[in-house]
């Protein structure tokens, strides 16, 4: 499977000139089996959810479905969502077919206050795609291994993030550590540039193979970069080190 990754800055609150901007850029991608976006792409990491949420018809998931299905692909990012008078985080992955799947972050980032404005979710999200099980997560999630836990025999992992600079060494570690535990491709993808609390981003998007290497080391500047990841030399690792049969069992308490 052929995953194209999407590093760019964001206009802060300004959905209709992030939409642009991630258009012009996918304009680059000939062909891809997955374009991953990141956290809050039309509005960068916002609190101000009763000013920039939109709804699933909305036009930015609109806009989802128009790029998968242009590009022939699956798209995936979260957004700022209103529904039933509640605000999420939530992770879109969008089909060719315009049909979608969606997980609510489930860990909300307290240090800023996304608690208090957004409602977290409770349930994992496994999308078969292409011969693959995927599971999506959203930045925050990364610090916490058990929710990640792969009990689901999942191949990829997907974080979306917006994780400030102040912050990359624990964004390095923490996804060649998930990939590690988990045997399973991880991929990262965060944003660059500065947003509307001065808060800086240096990207470093990255994919990590099942055994903590490197397949795109990380990235600091704009990028768009396409890379394959194959399936069965997983599961080989994965037989010749059976490290998952060891795993824990334990229920988690919503």
């Amino acid at each position: 499977m052929t995953i194209s990754l999407i590093q760019t800055s964001l206009a802060w609150e300004d959905a209709a000139a992030n939409r642009a901007n991630f258009a012009t850029l996918a304009n680059a991608i000939k062909e891809t089996d997955l374009i991953v976006l990141p956290e809050m792409f039309a509005t960068g990491f916002s609190m101000n959810p009763e000013k920039v949420a939109e709804k699933t018809d909305g036009l930015s998931v609109q806009w989802m479905q128009e790029l998968a299905a242009q590009k022939n692909c699956a798209v995936a990012g979260s957004l700022v969502i209103e529904e039933d008078g509640s605000y999420y985080n939530r992770m879109f992955f969008v089909f060719s077919d315009k049909q979608y799947k969606t997980y609510d972050k489930r860990h909300l980032f307290t240090l800023a206050g996304e608690d208090k404005v957004y409602t977290h979710g409770n349930q994992k999200l496994i999308v078969d795609y292409k011969g693959w099980k995927i599971c999506p997560f959203v930045c925050y999630d990364l610090r916490f291994p058990v929710f990640s836990r792969n009990s689901e025999g999942y191949d990829l992992l997907i974080y979306s993030a917006n994780w400030p600079e102040v912050r990359t060494l624990a964004w390095d570690t923490l996804l060649r550590a998930r990939a590690i535990e988990n045997q399973a491709y991880t991929v990262g993808l965060n944003r660059i540039g500065q947003d509307g609390n001065g808060h800086n981003y240096v990207g470093h998007s990255q994919v990590v193979g099942p055994l903590g290497e490197y397949l795109l080391e990380p990235q600091e500047d704009e990028v768009i970069v396409t890379i394959e990841i194959d399936k069965a030399s997983q599961d080989e690792i994965r037989s010749k080190l059976a490290f998952l049969n060891d795993r824990d069992s334990f229920a988690l308490v919503p």
